[in-house]
């Protein structure tokens, strides 16, 4: 068995990010898997630097609307095969999934939707829930192990952001979407992080207006979650607050495998 790291960070804009000395970091932290989210750029745009990156293959998936959405893949070991969406052109346009196939476990790199900007993107992040939910536990219940990361959009319990009072009735604290990530763990997904660390402060976005960065006013709503048939194989999982460039920061787990 060797140890895998597995780091999933949004990035808020790929090119952005890159003239803020992700590459340092990146060539620094030297993961085996880097999940990117929000990438917000089509192949052709993304930096020839990025996208031949020494010891690593490079994959990513944009959406059909320019300059939105889009998740990337940084990998060591070149997976069997990479799916681009699960099947569903509703979402599948908008550049949200992208799974790998490693053999030993499937990966999931996935932009959850916001549903902040309207009662219609309310419905339909909670609709992209459901569809996720019901295609991973059916590869669940086939025997696959399956490792999940990415942005959810949804701060899971009160501990999970600085002010839950407040943002109760604001989505990404709604009780229908935590309620969703209650039903990813009842089908035998982990939250990683919270089998190492069961107390608050740990955030992972912060609203860049506000500078609540400074102040540590934040949400956890980036996640890594393995199927409970991975769990032995668990390490470690941790935040990597101190990185900047976004207004989220990497999170990530160490598995063996």
């Amino acid at each position: 068995m060797r140890k895998t790291r597995l780091v999933s960070w949004n990035v808020n804009g790929l090119r952005a990010v890159y003239k803020k000395d992700f590459l340092t970091w990146f060539m620094s932290a030297q993961p085996s898997i880097l999940c990117l989210q929000e990438t917000k750029a089509s192949e052709e745009q993304i930096p020839e630097e990025l996208r031949h990156l020494a010891g690593y293959s490079a994959y990513y998936v944009s959406a059909k609307k320019k300059g939105y959405s889009g998740v990337g893949l940084y990998t060591s070991s070149r997976p069997k095969d990479i799916k681009k969406g699960f099947g569903i052109r509703k979402f599948d346009i908008e550049g949200r999934v992208m799974i790998a196939d490693y053999e030993a476990f499937l990966l999931f790199n996935i932009y959850f939707p916001n549903g902040k900007m309207s009662r219609e993107r309310l419905q339909y992040k909670l609709a992209f829930y459901k569809a996720f939910l019901s295609h991973v536990s059916e590869l669940k219940q086939a025997g696959k192990r399956i490792v999940i990361c990415g942005d959810v959009n949804t701060a899971h319990k009160e501990i999970d952001l600085a002010r839950p009072k407040e943002n109760e009735r604001i989505s990404g604290f709604l009780p229908e979407e935590r309620a969703w990530i209650d039903k990813l763990i009842e089908r035998g997904f982990i939250d990683t992080f919270r089998v190492f660390n069961k107390d608050g402060g740990h955030y992972t976005w912060w609203d860049f207006k506000t500078r609540a960065r400074e102040r540590n006013v934040g949400w956890r709503i980036d996640y890594f979650f393995v199927s409970d048939n991975l769990r032995k194989n668990l390490k470690a999982a941790f935040i990597m607050k101190d990185v900047m460039g976004s207004d989220h920061c990497p999170v990530g787990i160490d598995v063996t495998i």
